[in-house]
């Protein structure tokens, strides 16, 4: 199983040396080594950032948060985070006013055409879950392009959750096996929670070691419900479109001193158990 390796990155990041004093006093904090693999990202607060802003349109908070979306994944790869999965729309944002959906469908299939050479350029390599097939057409081969453009690279892995459900991943996983079963592929008994796993949207990677979401929101909302049982989470109040590098290192250096023990008692007992990959 691909356990999405680390790639091996210069400690501090040659880049760091024009950063502000205070984001090097927070990189100075941190190692390579004690970094997460992978980080899930509930980007929220973009139609209140519009409101506070005093923009009648909610959809300029989501095209201020594509700034957003590059200095994170440009900071996630400086920094040799393996995977960073963005939750860009769910599958109860399809529910949302029509003006809405169509404008944030735009919004998306310009972002899979203009930062194709951001990606190229940073060595990243863009994927998928959800139910990509609900994407209008033009925007789904715009991103399709996209992904196997960048195949290839070997850094940093940006995943869009795009059509995404937490239980929507869970029971989709649920028929596939149900459906190796009927045909005598499977037997039940082998069944356990690795095997499950081969089966979800994020076969093959880490599960994630981080869940930040923005705008201080208190909820996990239908987001990666199976992969994050074990995942340590961090809550700010910033909106996502004022979500910047300085407020990812603060999120990177508390989980650096947090002690993750799976169940266990750390110290007091057995060393913890590592996370299911």
């Amino acid at each position: 199983m691909n356990l999405a390796a680390r790639k091996t990155v210069v400690w501090p990041p040659v880049e760091s040396r024009d950063w502000p004093e205070s984001e090097k006093g927070l990189l100075a904090k941190l190692s390579a080594r004690a970094m997460p693999r992978h980080v899930a990202v509930i980007m929220d607060g973009n139609g209140r950032w519009s409101k506070q802003q005093g923009l009648l349109d909610r959809i300029r908070g989501h095209e201020a948060g594509i700034e957003s979306v590059r200095e994170i994944t440009r900071t996630a790869a400086m920094l040799g985070i393996s995977v960073l999965t963005l939750y860009a729309f769910s599958k109860e944002n399809w529910q949302r006013p029509r003006h809405e959906v169509a404008a944030l469908m735009r919004l998306l299939e310009r972002f899979a055409v203009q930062e194709r050479d951001e990606l190229m350029e940073n060595d990243i390599r863009l994927e998928t879950i959800g139910d990509v097939a609900d994407l209008p057409s033009s925007v789904r081969r715009e991103i399709l392009k996209t992904v196997e453009l960048t195949r290839g690279n070997g850094g940093t892995t940006l995943i869009l959750a795009l059509s995404y459900g937490g239980r929507d991943d869970v029971i989709r996983a649920v028929k596939r096996i149900a459906t190796e079963v009927a045909a005598g592929n499977i037997d039940p008994k082998e069944i356990d929670e690795d095997y499950l796993a081969r089966y979800m949207d994020t076969a093959n990677k880490p599960d994630p070691d981080l869940l930040i979401r923005t705008s201080g929101e208190f909820r996990i909302s239908n987001f990666l419900l199976w992969q994050i049982a074990y995942t340590e989470l961090f809550v700010t109040p910033v909106m996502w479109p004022e979500f910047r590098r300085a407020h990812f290192l603060e999120a990177l250096v508390e989980y650096g001193q947090r002690e993750r023990r799976y169940g266990g008692l750390g110290d007091l007992d057995s060393p913890p158990r590592p996370a299911r990959p």
